[in-house]
C-alpha cells in the first residue's frame, strides 16, 4: 500500500514536471516569435529611415535649406519657404484644434459620465459623440480634404489659403486630440478628485488644480502626435492649400507645406535628387518630434510625482 501512495506520488510530480517543461517551452517559443517580430519591425526601420536619410543627405546644404522653390521641371531652389508654410500651419491648426480637442475631452469624461445617469437624453448624446469620435478617426483623410474643399474653399469663399487649410487640418487631428486627452483623464486617479472634493474645493477647480495637472503628459503626447500627423499629411493640403511656392503672408494666402513640395517633386519634376532631400529633412522633423515626445513626458511626469 506504502509502495503503490509512493508510486502514485511520483506519477504526479512527474506529470507537473513534464506540464511545466511544456509550459516554458511554449512560453520560449513565443516570445522568440515576438521579439523575432519586434527585431524585423526595428530592421524595416531603420531600412527606410537610413536610405532615405543616406540619399536625401546629400542634397541637403545651406542654399538647399534657405533658398525657396523656383518651380518647373527642373525643380530648381530650395525649401525655405515650404519650411515656413509648414510652420504656420502647423500653429494655426492647433489653435484651433486644441482647445475644441481638449474642451471636448474634458466634458465626455469629467462631466458628461455625470449627466449620463441621470438624463437619458444626455447618454443619447454621449454615445453619439463618441461614436462620431471614433467614426472621425477611421476616415481617409481625403475626405478630410474634399470636405475642406467643399466647405472652406468654396461655400465659405476663403479660398486655397492658409484658413482653409487649417480649419480642414483640425478637423482631421480633433479626433486624436481627444482621444489622447480622455486616456490621459482617465489615468488620473479617482482618489485624486475624492480628495480635492472632501477638502471643499468645486468642480472647476478641482479640474483646474488636481486632474489636469496630472493630465499634462497625456495631453501634451496627443498634440505633438498631432503636429506630427499636420506635417507628414498631403491629401487634406492637396486641395484646400494649394501649391504656391512663395511664403505666405497672411492666414489668406495659399502656400506648400514640405510634405506637399516633396510630392510635386516625386510626381512633376526631374529632381528625384531634391525630391529625396526633402523627404529627409520630413524623416527627421518627424523623428525629432517622436523624440520630444519622450523628453516632454518624462519630464512633466517627473516633475508632477517630484511635486507630490
Amino acid at each position: 500500500m506504502i509502495n503503490q501512495n509512493i508510486q502514485s506520488i511520483q506519477h504526479k510530480d512527474s506529470d507537473i514536471f513534464r506540464n511545466l517543461k511544456v509550459r516554458n517551452t511554449s512560453q520560449n517559443i513565443w516570445f522568440s516569435i515576438m521579439w523575432l517580430a519586434g527585431l524585423i519591425t526595428l530592421i524595416v526601420l531603420l531600412l527606410v529611415v537610413g536610405y532615405v536619410i543616406i540619399q536625401g543627405g546629400k542634397a541637403i546644404n545651406w542654399e538647399f535649406l534657405t533658398t525657396p522653390p523656383r518651380g518647373g521641371l527642373s525643380g530648381e531652389g530650395g525649401i525655405s519657404t515650404t519650411l515656413g508654410t509648414t510652420l504656420f500651419l502647423v500653429v494655426l491648426t492647433l489653435l484651433i484644434a486644441t482647445p475644441l480637442g481638449v474642451g471636448a475631452a474634458i466634458y465626455l469624461i469629467e462631466y458628461g459620465g455625470e449627466q449620463a445617469l441621470t438624463s437619458p437624453v444626455m447618454r443619447a448624446l454621449i454615445a453619439i459623440a463618441n461614436f462620431a469620435v471614433e467614426t472621425l478617426a477611421g476616415i481617409p483623410s481625403i475626405i478630410f480634404g474634399l470636405f475642406g474643399y467643399a466647405l472652406f474653399v468654396s461655400a465659405l469663399q476663403l479660398g486655397w489659403s492658409l484658413l482653409s487649410a487649417s480649419l480642414a487640418g483640425a478637423c482631421l487631428v480633433l479626433p486624436t486630440i481627444i482621444r489622447t486627452t480622455e486616456e490621459a483623464l482617465l489615468t488620473v486617479p479617482d482618489d485624486y478628485r475624492r480628495g480635492s472634493l472632501a477638502l471643499g474645493a468645486t468642480k472647476w477647480q478641482t479640474l483646474h488644480k488636481v486632474v489636469l495637472p496630472a493630465a499634462v503628459p497625456g495631453i501634451i503626447t496627443g498634440i505633438i502626435l498631432s503636429v506630427g500627423r499636420i506635417i507628414s499629411e498631403t491629401a487634406v493640403f492637396f486641395v484646400t492649400l494649394g501649391g504656391s511656392a512663395r511664403m505666405p503672408t497672411s492666414i489668406m494666402d495659399g502656400g506648400r507645406t514640405l510634405a506637399l513640395h516633396l510630392y510635386y517633386l516625386a510626381m512633376d519634376t526631374n529632381a528625384f535628387d531634391k525630391a529625396m532631400g526633402t523627404g529627409a529633412v520630413l524623416v527627421i522633423m518627424i523623428i525629432l518630434i517622436n523624440l520630444s515626445i519622450n523628453i516632454v513626458s518624462n519630464r512633466l511626469t517627473a516633475k508632477i510625482r517630484g511635486g507630490k
